[in-house]
C-alpha cells in the first residue's frame, strides 16, 4: 500500500533502465515521484518507460554518466521539464571480474569512469540547483565491495570504495545546504548484471549457488529490497541520516 512518501517531488535515477535502478524508479512512482531514467541504451530506456508509464510521471534521458557534456545535459534536461531536482541516486555501474593482472587499462578506466567519477559528475551538475531551491537528497549506489574487498574484482572495489568515502566527505560539504548524502551499499542482488556473470563463468548454476551461500541468509538480494533502502534514504523518514553508508547485504560485510 502505498504511502506516497514522495508526492511531488522529482528524481533522477541514472542506470534507470533495468535493475536496482529499475526496481526504484517503479517504487518511486508508486509513493509519488515524477522520475526521470537515463541509461546508455534507447531500447533498455523505451521499454522500462512503457512499462512504468502507468505507475505515473516518467521520462527516459539517453546518456553516459561517465561523460561530462552528457552528465550536465541530463541534468538541464530534467531542470527544464520539472524546474528542480529533489532527489539523485547515482546508480549506473558497471563490473569487471578479472584479476590486477588480467586487466587491462580501459576496463580499468572504463570501471573507475562509470562508478566513481559518474557519481562526482552527476553531482557536480546538480548540487548548483539542490543549493537554489534549498536542498535536495543524493543517494549513492556502492557495495558491500566499497566496504571490504572482495576477490578477484580490484577495479570495481577500488571505484566503490572511492564511491563509499566520497560520499561521505560530500555529506559533510554539503550539510549546510539542507542537501544530505548517503550511500546504499547492497551485497550480491539478483539482476541482468549478476546474470550475466552468472553466464561469463561457464557454469552458471555454479556461480549463482556459491553466491547465495556467501550470504549468512543463505540468498542473494533483489532489487526490490534495495529499492526500500534508497527510499528510506531519499524520504523524510531519514531526516537526520547523513553520511552513512547503509548495508543491504544479507549480513555478508557482518562476517
Amino acid at each position: 500500500m502505498s504511502t506516497m512518501k514522495l508526492a511531488k517531488r522529482v528524481a533522477l535515477i541514472t542506470g534507470g533502465s533495468e535493475g536496482i535502478g529499475y526496481a526504484t524508479a517503479r517504487l518511486f512512482l508508486q509513493e509519488g515521484a515524477r522520475v526521470v531514467i537515463t541509461g546508455r541504451s534507447h531500447r533498455k530506456g523505451n521499454r522500462a518507460i512503457n512499462e512504468l508509464n502507468d505507475l505515473g510521471d516518467v521520462i527516459f534521458l539517453k546518456g553516459d554518466v561517465s561523460k561530462s557534456s552528457d552528465a550536465r545535459e541530463i541534468v538541464k534536461a530534467t531542470i527544464e521539464r520539472y524546474g528542480h531536482i529533489d532527489i539523485l541516486f547515482n546508480n549506473a555501474g558497471v563490473y569487471v571480474e578479472k584479476l590486477a593482472e588480467d586487466t587491462t587499462e580501459r576496463e580499468w578506466d572504463r570501471v573507475i569512469d562509470t562508478n566513481l567519477k559518474g557519481v562526482f559528475l552527476m553531482v557536480k551538475h546538480a548540487v548548483p540547483y539542490m543549493k537554489r531551491d534549498g536542498g535536495g537528497v543524493i543517494i549513492n549506489n556502492s557495495s558491500d565491495a566499497g566496504l571490504v574487498g572482495n576477490r578477484n574484482c580490484p577495479a570495481y572495489c577500488a571505484s566503490k570504495g572511492g564511491v563509499t568515502i566520497m560520499t561521505k566527505a560530500m555529506a559533510l560539504d554539503y550539510a549546510s545546504y539542507n542537501i544530505r548524502v548517503n550511500s546504499v551499499n547492497p551485497g550480491t542482488i539478483d539482476t541482468p548484471m549478476l546474470a550475466y556473470e552468472a553466464k561469463s563463468s561457464g557454469d552458471s548454476g555454479e556461480y549463482l549457488k556459491r553466491m547465495d551461500e556467501e550470504h549468512p541468509m543463505g540468498r542473494v538480494g533483489r532489487a526490490e529490497e534495495v529499492a526500500r533502502a534508497v527510499l528510506f534514504l531519499a524520504s523524510d523518514d531519514s531526516s537526520f541520516v547523513t553520511g552513512a553508508a547503509l548495508s543491504v547485504d544479507g549480513g555478508l560485510t557482518a562476517q
